[in-house]
């Protein structure tokens, strides 16, 4: 397994990277588009509306968790997920801070 060399970075552009993985997948995105319509969510419900089997679902909320962008109250045998909305923010600035520095220069 190769190296990421993530320690050569800032800790602010590995968490830029981290939070960009949340929408690397088309899965992911509609997950954050449903939870964030609808303010929470049980798993099940995301299954019914996605194109997706309830493992994949799982997995893609595991990550998503792991990120810190959605989190979770298990009360089995429902799990209710929803927007974190600290981490939503964190996105939403951190994001726009990156975008916010190009200065357009007519190159290319």
């Amino acid at each position: 397994m190769g190296a990421t060399k993530t320690e050569e970075f800032t800790a602010e552009d590995n968490r830029i990277a981290e939070l960009a993985k949340a929408f690397a997948h088309p899965a992911r995105v509609a997950i954050l588009r449903l939870l964030a319509e609808k303010k929470a969510c049980i798993c099940g419900d995301l299954v019914d509306e996605l194109p997706l089997s309830q493992a994949t679902v799982s997995q893609h909320l595991k990550e998503l968790k792991r990120i810190g962008i959605i989190k979770g109250d298990i009360n089995p045998p429902r799990v209710c997920y929803c927007i974190n909305e600290v981490v939503w923010e964190e996105a939403r600035r951190i994001f726009g801070s990156v975008f916010d520095k190009y200065i357009a220069a007519g190159c290319c």
